[in-house]
């Protein structure tokens, strides 16, 4: 059994990722905040490393600070993981990221470039680097980068998408860790495309929320052409729309 540090275990892809480590007897040791580490200044970041065998990287470590360069803290974050990491012998280090980042119609969107730089740093390490790339999970049908909830309505940006579950990340990300023979890169998408404001109809009304859902344009009008859907190299994984939708009224 492996000790398998996790940054992010608090989020969530990262609390899944950590329960499955844990349900199959690894030791998984948290990365974050709550947890007394500081991926911004490095507070705490040895000691949660140190005697690790891999470190999973699925934060998202935005800074506090409104006027801070996103691109710069967020990757700023990964590559202070990947140093310590580095540094303490820890062999084994798993990115998760987003398909498509690397698409030019990205270019002006800093966390999606922050995302880029992350997979740079990883594949410049000297670790056994993986980067598991998904489309947006189910999950992203109440992401605030998309969807505003008011008390009378719910606004959603007209972004097509081929969803995947967080679970069935966490899955993936569980078995990718540990195994000798992972890629550097796995992509991993659902088996249904949907307009996200559909999404987050059906959400609500498996939920019992009947506010309406109105659908306003995306920031980025290739989002709402497709611009992340699955790549034809990824992987796809179950559950269904239906499928998961089912879970959430449960």
């Amino acid at each position: 059994m492996s000790r398998i540090a996790v940054a992010g275990a608090t989020g969530t892809v990262g609390t899944k990722i950590a329960a499955r480590l844990t349900a199959a007897g690894h030791t998984v040791v948290p990365v974050s905040r709550s947890a007394g580490v500081d991926l911004h200044t490095g507070a705490g970041l040895k000691e949660a490393l140190a005697g690790a065998d891999a470190v999973i990287d699925a934060a998202n470590a935005f800074p506090s600070d409104p006027a801070a360069d996103v691109v710069e803290v967020v990757a700023g974050a990964t590559r202070l993981l990947l140093d310590t990491a580095r540094e303490l012998g820890v062999g084994r280090f798993l990115l998760v990221s987003i398909c498509n980042i690397e698409n030019p119609v990205f270019d002006t969107n800093p966390y999606y470039v922050a995302k880029r730089e992350q997979e740079r740093a990883v594949a410049a390490s000297r670790l056994r680097g993986t980067v598991v790339k998904t489309t947006q999970w189910h999950e992203f049908a109440t992401n605030p980068a998309a969807v505003a909830f008011g008390d009378s309505g719910v606004s959603v940006g007209d972004w097509l998408i081929q969803p995947v579950a967080a679970d069935a990340v966490a899955d993936a990300v569980a078995e990718l860790v540990v195994a000798d023979d992972a890629p550097e890169i796995v992509e991993l998408s659902g088996p249904e495309t949907i307009r996200l404001p559909d999404l987050t109809a059906r959400l609500l009304a498996a939920r019992g929320d009947d506010r309406p859902v109105r659908t306003v344009p995306a920031t980025i009008p290739a989002l709402s052409e497709g611009a992340q859907l699955a790549p034809a190299s990824a992987r796809i994984v179950g559950p269904s729309i239906e499928e998961w939708l089912r879970t959430q009224a449960e």
